[in-house]
């Protein structure tokens, strides 16, 4: 069966992706060596987030099992832009998919730097923008409000022409006025969902178990929500959306496709099994052989089976 698609004019072999810092392709290449050239379960890598400046992270504990997922403070630990220019590009670029790399910065300046030096290296395929924090002009969230998630648009869209891929955030009133606003703005794709904002407590003191005090819940708990989300998004944009939250199965991928998403990104599973998401492309291949498709459903995605 052939799962190929163009994702942002980007020829993918399958349309599971990874979410952005939830499997270190370095540490596994150090582990594994060669074989992660050829087992790689992803079509398109997606880096750790990197910020202007090096990031230590939250303080530790960063991480809470639920019933059915996580809670991580992990904090965005990185190099910072310098660092991984130097250090981890050059290691990440020798992967055998294309790769996109996932910025953050706390102000339209700080990502203007990030995309202009990150999309300027024949490395990179495409950057994923994470407008989930503050934006210190004006104290809000970039990603909760449409009218600053399109300034910000508008003054990196100029910057480079490849595909920008702008990761939304759950914690809003209204994930698809944001992706609206991405899409008039010159996006390419959005991508959701991000964590929801949870809280975990130490069983026997009741105090916050995470260093931070709270962070973001992933798993299948947040699935459902994810589906609504992705749902709505995708009868709104005209651009690719690439779904997330709570991907477990291929019975999990075939659910998000149908609601409008272009592709999948594995994210929690892959902390369990670093290699969940070559279970769900194969098990969505059973899926849609048992459903009598030959190919990927066409929803908001050019694929190269008819």
């Amino acid at each position: 069966m052939d799962l190929g698609l163009d994702l942002c004019g980007l020829r993918l072999e399958h349309p599971i992706l990874n979410g952005s810092g939830t499997f270190d392709a370095i540490a596994a290449r150090r582990a594994f060596g060669d074989e992660l050239d050829a087992r790689l379960p992803f079509s398109l890598y997606v880096s750790k987030t990197i910020t202007p400046e090096p990031r230590a992270g939250n303080p530790a504990p960063r991480l809470y099992e639920t019933p059915a997922g996580m809670v991580n403070s992990i904090g965005l630990p990185n190099k910072g832009l310098a660092g991984f220019l130097d250090d981890d590009l050059p290691r990440l670029a020798a992967l055998p998919v294309p790769l996109c790399v996932s910025v953050m910065a706390p102000s339209r300046d700080g990502f203007g730097v990030l995309v202009e030096r990150v999309a300027g290296r024949v490395e990179v395929a495409a950057l994923e923008l994470n407008v989930s924090c503050p934006n210190v002009h004006s104290g809000l969230i970039v990603g909760e409000r449409p009218a600053e998630t399109l300034a910000l648009l508008g003054s990196l869209r100029p910057l480079t022409d490849k595909p920008l891929i702008v990761k939304l955030t759950p914690n809003c009133a209204d994930p698809a006025a944001v992706a609206r606003a991405a899409e008039e703005g010159g996006a390419d794709a959005v991508s959701l969902i991000n964590t929801l904002r949870a809280t975990a407590l130490e069983p026997r003191t009741l105090a916050p178990w995470l260093g931070a005090g709270s962070g973001g819940l992933s798993g299948p708990a947040i699935r459902s929500l994810a589906l609504d989300q992705v749902r709505r998004v995708a009868a709104e944009v005209s651009i690719p959306v690439v779904g997330m939250g709570g991907i477990e199965s291929g019975a999990d991928a075939l659910a998000m496709l149908s609601v409008g998403a272009s592709a999948v990104a594995v994210g929690t599973a892959s902390f369990r099994d670093p290699l969940a998401a070559e279970r769900v492309r194969s098990e969505l291949a059973a899926a849609l052989d048992l459903r009598g498709l030959s190919g990927l459903p066409v929803a908001g995605l050019v694929s190269t089976s008819s």
